[in-house]
């Protein structure tokens, strides 16, 4: 079996929601080495109270490289977090976490990652281990779910094409975007050779210069481009969870509804946070109303694991050996 970890890169707005979906991993799930959390750092004095033995809370500055650098405060438009750069244009916090989750799963020890973002939570007993473990990765695909019409998804898949230098895609395409997906690290690495080979530049400068990309279609398309990959993974067109992906914001009843309506093979409910449903409905719903940790009013000490924000973090001895390029490290 391959040692899996789950993947959150989040931010101090969804801290009432990610301590949810820290409570319902705490109650149902199994399997996994680590849960890693990554912030920026004048977020980490409000996330150091989840860190667990389990837990670790890191700042990104750590995964991605010294030349993309967070914009200062009065430089941010609309409260929106940039990151600035001599090689691209600034890109967006949404634009970075994506980024995150490419750098991490290349740079920590475990072999098999399940990205799980904070506006989900677990509602059934699910042991990541025995889904992310064996010797066949899943792969979520929705099979010819993307038209030549979808306004996003159309871009993304041909920027996906170009990133990776394959043909471009006949419409109806398949999707790889889900709440809940799963990832292997040796897939990644040969994934953003790829497209430095593809793009003639380092993975990172590539997609902050595409900016329109969705990393899930990234490595999907990446996949299917591959026969060897492909057949490393097990195509599964069940999803993991129940999605609520846009409207106006659900009352207990609905959100009740929901929970009744979810099939025993799902176990996340995933009611994304610009719906504004408020959290603690979802939390009473789902039967975790009373909190294990109180999200902070107010920042700490920038510490970690008694480490200075600053101090570069070490990761447990890595179970495969992975060459990765400079650019990639911090």
């Amino acid at each position: 079996m391959r040692a899996v970890a789950l993947i959150t890169p989040t931010y101090s707005a969804d801290l009432e929601r990610f301590a949810l979906l820290c409570d319902s991993i705490d109650r149902h799930v199994t399997g996994y080495e680590r849960h890693y959390v990554i912030v920026t750092e004048d977020d980490m004095p409000y996330f150091a109270q989840f860190c667990r033995a389990h837990r670790v809370v890191t700042p990104c500055s750590q995964l991605l490289p010294r030349w993309l650098r967070l914009a200062p405060s009065w430089l941010r438009r609309e409260d929106r977090r940039l990151w600035w750069s001599l090689r691209s244009r600034p890109v967006n916090g949404w634009h970075v976490q994506q980024l995150l989750k490419v750098a991490a799963t290349l740079q920590l020890p475990e072999q098999r990652f399940c990205m799980i973002d904070s506006d989900n939570v677990f509602i059934r007993s699910f042991d990541v281990g025995a889904y992310a473990g064996g010797d066949l990765t899943p792969l979520y695909q929705k099979r010819a779910a993307i038209t030549a019409d979808a306004p996003l998804h159309t871009k993304w898949t041909h920027n996906c094409d170009n990133l990776l230098g394959l043909k471009q895609t006949v419409f109806p395409a398949d999707d790889y975007v889900d709440p809940v997906i799963v990832w292997d690290q040796r897939t990644v690495h040969d994934m953003t050779r790829a497209i430095e080979r593809a793009t003639g530049r380092s993975w990172v400068h590539a997609l902050c210069s595409t900016r329109d990309f969705s990393e899930y279609l990234l490595y999907g398309h990446f996949v299917r481009s591959s026969p060897e990959h492909l057949a490393a993974h097990k195509i599964t067109t069940e999803s993991l969870a129940n999605t609520y992906w846009q409207g106006a914001p659900l009352d207990t009843a609905a959100v009740t509804a929901m929970v009744n309506s979810t099939s025993a093979l799902k176990v996340v409910l995933c009611i994304q946070s610009f719906t504004r449903t408020p959290v603690s409905i979802i939390r009473d719903v789902v039967g975790l109303s009373q909190r294990r940790t109180e999200p902070a009013t107010t920042p700490g000490s920038p510490t970690i694991f008694g480490r200075d924000q600053h101090e570069p973090m070490k990761f447990p001895e890595q179970h495969s050996s992975v060459a990765y390029s400079k650019e990639t490290r911090c």
